[in-house]
């Protein structure tokens, strides 16, 4: 069955797209729910005319999405993460925390154009960005332990505390003799 989408999903198509899609789901889902019409010939003249009168607006659209993505190609971001002994976070890093790290840098990123899988373990991993169906940004995401900083503190102060107890001892037995 032949639908054209009327707004964008992701892992489908975007909006104004002709796309291919099983009977029950174009039926029961996207036309009751206003997101895809059935593409009859008709409807693709339309659809065409309807294009060609709106190449400019479209154009500004995608030059809006593209000034959005130039904003955002730099960054890189680190987020912190409750974290197990054997590095598995409590929890999944999502979209959402990407678009909410985002939106602490200034970036306004709305988290349903955020593809990625769920992140459940420390390490680098990379978000995709979809502004428009021509303009994608890759975002490099570093998932880092939370309580790491915590747990590297007492080790350093171990030895510290070591050193002068160490020192003690040795500075008594003299003065005992």
């Amino acid at each position: 069955m032949e639908i054209i989408l009327k707004e964008d999903i992701i892992g489908l198509g975007f909006k104004n797209d002709i796309v291919n899609v099983k009977s029950g789901y174009g039926r029961n889902y996207l036309i009751p729910q206003g997101k895809g019409v059935i593409a009859s010939p008709s409807a693709k003249k339309i659809l065409a005319e309807n294009l060609k009168q709106q190449a400019h607006k479209l154009a500004a659209i995608k030059d809006a999405a593209q000034q959005k993505a130039n904003e955002i190609s730099g960054v890189a971001l680190t987020i912190a993460a409750k974290v197990s002994a054997t590095g598995v976070t409590y929890g999944s890093v999502t979209a959402a925390h990407v678009a909410a790290e985002l939106a602490k840098l200034g970036h306004e990123v709305d988290r349903k154009i955020i593809v990625m899988r769920d992140i459940k373990k420390v390490g680098n991993y990379v978000a995709t960005v979809h502004f428009h169906k021509e303009v994608i940004v890759e975002i490099p995401v570093t998932v880092v332990a939370e309580n790491a900083p915590v747990a590297e503190a007492p080790a350093e102060e171990a030895p510290v505390e070591e050193a002068p107890v160490a020192e003690t001892p040795a500075e008594e037995a003299p003065a005992a003799e």
